[in-house]
């Protein structure tokens, strides 16, 4: 099971600037005046000769089967197939915005940072005729707020964050963002919070009752008050190990998203919790660059891993609902598995979306936060 989950989201190591200007920075057009090369449904053709196309994906380690590329060769008739591997939302989006023609037929990056290539007018729009396995998506798949309707991009993984604790060594199990941000004496030192910026500032921004999205100065400001306030009692900032600790005792209270949650563990000890104030829903996606001149194959390949055989193979072995219904109905959820959380739960949760400039704000809140 890959572990590339705790950093794929945002770089715990590299400041994270507003994801518009990052891509204009890094070479990105605007939708207005950019080259377009965007096609019509009619000019796509549903029955084009693959063969004479080839595929470059761009995806985070371990988040597909190792036989995809030779899978789909065999399957689609793809001339050629290749993988490219990115550990964090910021190395694909550099990769994708370096220069005109990146040579990324199909990225995966999660929905903020689709939001955002899409508003630099770097993603072809999706077209449905050529992507028939969009049936198998729940139709919760399709009310998604940074991009409604999946106009330019596809879900691949989704989930939520909370609480997961050691139901064996808590006093009393956690039922409120409260109960990691000021922590009971039995818990000093046991806790552990997100390093990646949104997911630092989440707990505080909820338990205060704002929206995940705020970017309200003095909204921001009280976040920091209350992280500040909780630093000295907890044990670190963790995004790769959280799980482990909490197996040894180490930790008793994480902050955690959920498919990293290790319910299944043998001994049952292990809970996972969405606090009663809320939380967020993450997304992970597949989308087509505009510049992309394999636009069949892209679609192609999509459709084949919203293929139930194929999409269910996240869910069975990295621990991550997938938002396709058929591919669900035949995975063997365990008992306590988190895979068990149904998509109108998620959908409770508020998406996280792309801030642009004010994306900044976290920057320097959560280097406030952890600096030492």
């Amino acid at each position: 099971m890959s572990r590339t989950r705790f950093t794929r989201r945002l770089p715990a190591t590299m400041a994270v600037v507003g994801l518009a200007l990052a891509v204009a920075a890094c070479g990105g057009e605007s939708s207005s005046g950019s080259n377009s090369t965007t096609v019509t449904a009619e000019q796509l053709k549903p029955n084009a000769d693959l063969s004479k196309q080839s595929l470059a994906v761009t995806v985070w380690d371990g988040y597909l089967p190792e036989e995809l590329a030779q899978r789909v060769k065999e399957k689609l008739k793809v001339q050629d197939i290749k993988i490219q591997l990115h550990e964090t939302n910021e190395t694909a989006m550099a990769k994708l915005t370096a220069s005109g023609d990146s040579g990324i037929d199909v990225a995966f990056v999660s929905g903020q940072y689709a939001q955002a290539l899409n508003e630099q007018g770097l993603l072809e729009p999706i077209h449905p005729e050529l992507i028939p396995n969009l049936a198998n998506l729940y139709p919760e798949a399709t009310q998604l707020s940074y991009d409604k309707g999946n106009k330019y991009s596809v879900p691949y993984t989704w989930g939520t964050t909370g609480i997961c604790y050691r139901s064996d060594l808590v006093k009393t199990p956690p039922t409120s963002w409260n109960d990691i941000l000021k922590p009971p004496a039995w818990a000093e030192k046991k806790v552990t919070m997100m390093t990646t910026e949104r997911w630092l500032a989440l707990p505080a921004i909820k338990a205060l009752g704002y929206s995940v999205n705020t970017d309200k100065d003095d909204e921001i400001e009280k976040v920091k008050e209350l992280l500040m306030a909780q630093k000295p009692h907890l044990l670190t900032y963790d995004d790769t190990t959280f799980g482990d600790r909490l197996l040894s005792g180490e930790a008793l209270m994480v902050e955690a998203w959920d498919g990293w949650c290790p319910t299944t563990d043998k001994s049952g000890n292990i809970k996972f919790v969405v606090p009663k104030e809320g939380s967020d829903l993450w997304v992970d996606t597949m989308v087509i660059m505009k510049s992309s001149k394999n636009k069949e194959a892209a679609h192609a390949l999509i459709n084949y891993i919203l293929d139930p055989e194929v999409h269910s193979w996240a869910a069975e072995n990295i621990n991550y609902k997938v938002p396709n219904k058929a591919a669900m109905d035949r995975v063997k959820i365990a008992e306590g598995s988190l895979l068990g959380i149904s998509p109108a739960e998620l959908l409770n949760g508020e998406s996280i979306i792309d801030l642009g400039e004010a994306s900044t704000k976290y920057t320097r809140l959560s280097a406030d936060v952890q600096a030492k």
